[in-house]
């Protein structure tokens, strides 16, 4: 058990680099041209490699931030200079990335290597639990907002407050991986029929139905990706 914690903490290092610590300014600055492109990219993957390496703990495995900044930067190079920005692309960024980290925790802690004792502090369950609130957030709001943009309204609501639904999102999220978490399907259905009397009374008018699709596909994706989340995590101490 001692050993998955390793891998947990590896994938929570990750999802804080690339999701909570990369600020629009870098996401946006990978991809200029030159050694300003380069610059961003390199702070990016040391960010990375210090978080990862930050949080397993085991200071004399240095193979941890050196293969952790090399592999994160040869494939954000590789994304922002020859790929376009779209729902493929993040899932193979992603499964690249995650696809590395596995690979490097099973080869070295496939022996049963000692690490810091630090590791003791949580157990797997609760650095399961970390990852999975954490991809509640912007990992899950990229991916959503990625899946349904070839639904898009082409008119914007102006009187909309900035940001508001990707909070609205968030917490939406976190409430319902909660209530997954502590068996309480009940909370679900409540919040759901509470966000129906907000949402979509609003939007039962003919000429408003493809907002009313919109939305709706955008609240039964976002509560799936909680849900499923939920249930992954709970059978996995069953």
């Amino acid at each position: 058990m001692e050993t998955l914690i390793i891998l947990v903490k590896l994938l929570c290092a990750h999802l804080c680099s690339d999701f909570i610590l990369q600020t629009d300014r870098i996401n946006s600055g990978k991809r200029k041209p030159g050694i300003k492109g380069i610059s961003y990219l390199i702070l990016h993957s040391i960010t990375h490699a210090c978080i990862a390496y930050l949080l397993v703990a085991n200071w004399s495995c240095w193979q941890i931030p050196v293969i952790v900044f090399i592999s994160h930067f040869i494939i954000d190079l590789v994304k922002c200079k020859c790929c376009k920005e779209s729902l493929s692309t993040f899932l193979a960024d992603q499964f690249l990335h995650i696809a590395i980290i596995v690979v490097l925790w099973f080869s070295l802690y496939k022996e049963g290597i000692e690490f810091s004792c630090l590791n003791a502090l949580c157990s797997a369950k609760v650095w399961l639990a970390f990852m999975a609130y954490m991809l509640m957030l912007k990992p899950s709001s990229i991916l959503l907002g990625l899946f349904l943009k070839q639904w898009t309204p082409s008119s914007s609501n102006s009187q909309s407050l900035p940001k508001a639904g990707q909070w609205i999102g968030y917490i939406e999220r976190i409430l319902i991986l909660t209530f997954v978490l502590v068996g309480s399907f009940e909370g679900v259905g409540f919040l759901l029929a509470a966000k129906s009397v907000f949402r979509f009374g609003e939007l039962n008018k003919a000429k408003e139905i493809q907002t009313t699709e919109y939305v709706l596909i955008g609240t039964f994706a976002s509560f799936t990706i909680a849900i499923l989340t939920g249930i992954a995590i709970t059978h996995l101490y069953l």
